[in-house]
């Protein structure tokens, strides 16, 4: 299966609706994406990402063999925090647990620290989330802590985890 990281097109959002509306992958997101998903709200966002600074804003579609299974992006942070950026990402749930998201956020790592000033790239996945952990983990992102009763996610008080890539850290792997 060969694993690439692409711009957005328009015509991707029947694919990004399709992977995201469900319920385990929103169970492991941010809240306020619509559920169900629907083709429009698909469109909308890939207008948005498309339309944003391309300095500040690393917005790709996964594809895994041509077919379209996921969103990735990094977003640089403002103010003291200008050169880093925060990384989030999610894939059909048909295509967990294969490295699949492991070998994109390899690629969107890759690219940004080659193609801008940011330095430091971080995520904070729900500590439950062990799955987004291990993806961290296998493309050298370092765990730098807890974060302790962080987010309320369901309505339940949760955890998340602290882990970053430094632009250097990518050259030693």
């Amino acid at each position: 299966m060969i694993i690439k990281i692409r711009k957005w097109q328009i015509t991707d959002a029947k694919a990004l609706a399709a992977a995201i509306s469900n319920k385990k992958v929103q169970d492991n997101l941010r809240d306020g994406l619509p559920y169900p998903y629907t083709e429009e709200d698909g469109r909308e966002y890939i207008s948005q990402m498309l339309s944003a600074d391309g300095n500040d804003t690393f917005a790709f579609a996964i594809t895994a063999d041509d077919k379209v299974i996921g969103s990735i992006g990094a977003f640089r942070q403002s103010n003291i925090h200008s050169r880093t950026a925060e990384l989030g990402y999610y894939m059909a749930e048909e295509y967990w647990g294969r490295g699949i998201m492991t070998e994109a956020v390899k690629q969107l790592c890759s690219y940004v620290f080659s193609h801008s000033d940011i330095i430091r790239i971080f995520a904070e996945p729900f500590a439950y989330n062990t799955g987004s952990c291990r993806v961290l983990e296998k493309a050298g992102f370092r765990f730098e802590g807890t974060l302790r009763s962080n987010a309320v996610k369901n309505g339940r008080v949760i955890d998340m985890k602290m882990y970053s890539l430094l632009k250097d850290d990518l050259c030693k792997i």
